[in-house]
């Protein structure tokens, strides 16, 4: 008596084949789910509690990056403006705007701005704002056309993968050093001719930006 039908050696193979197929899938399944927006935040608007507009700022009024985020050329950090710096000129313009409540609030109460960090790194990783700037990588190399972004959002992934790529091969991402704040920055047609040479001015050795002590100390 015939125990199996003509179909069972087909399911069976196909049976096997997924088992086998089933550990390939989750480990490409799970690398995709790390690296889309859902897990690194990328595109993501944080709501704010001022809705504070690099357009208006940057492109609309002309503010230089350094003039709100005052550290960023001598240290880790590039520094969130202190609420006297936005009072600056809103003592004298926009004095009653509803919206800026939270701004006057935080002068009257000498307590800062809770503002939500839209650029978040592990604390495991090792990152310096003053180091990057030094060597030519611009602003919106790594924060993106902050000048037409109504509100911050995170452009870049920010993945261990997305680092070392520039670390591996930064040329075609350097700046001259006078350009470094230029939010209307274009890479030029020959980045691949100029690239290298600034490199060399600035002396960077890609032999060792990725041991692994640079980001994890």
């Amino acid at each position: 008596m015939q125990l199996f039908r003509p179909g069972a050696n087909t399911i069976a193979t196909v049976m096997i084949a997924a088992i086998g197929a089933a550990p390939v899938l989750a480990v490409g399944l799970s690398y995709e789910v790390m690296r889309s927006p859902y897990v690194t935040n990328q595109n993501i608007t944080r709501n704010q509690p001022v809705p504070f507009s690099h357009e208006h700022h940057v492109s609309g009024l002309g503010l230089d990056c350094r003039y709100c985020h005052t550290s960023v050329e001598k240290a880790r950090f590039a520094g969130i403006p202190p609420t006297e710096t936005c009072m600056t000129c809103h003592s004298q313009i926009w004095t009653n705007a509803q919206m800026l409540a939270p701004v006057r609030e935080s002068l009257a109460k000498n307590q800062p701005i809770a503002w939500e960090r839209v650029h978040r790194l592990p604390d495991y990783v090792y990152f310096d704002h003053s180091v990057h700037v030094a060597k030519g990588v611009g602003c919106t190399t790594c924060h993106g056309d902050v000048g037409r972004m109504r509100l911050m959002r995170q452009a870049a992934p920010l993945t261990m993968q997305w680092c070392l790529d520039c670390h591996r091969s930064p040329e075609p991402y350097l700046r001259p050093h006078e350009a470094v704040f230029d939010p209307n920055w274009q890479t030029p047609k020959n980045q691949a001719e100029v690239g290298p040479k600034l490199a060399a001015g600035y002396h960077i050795n890609t032999g060792h930006l990725t041991d692994c002590t640079i980001c994890h100390r």
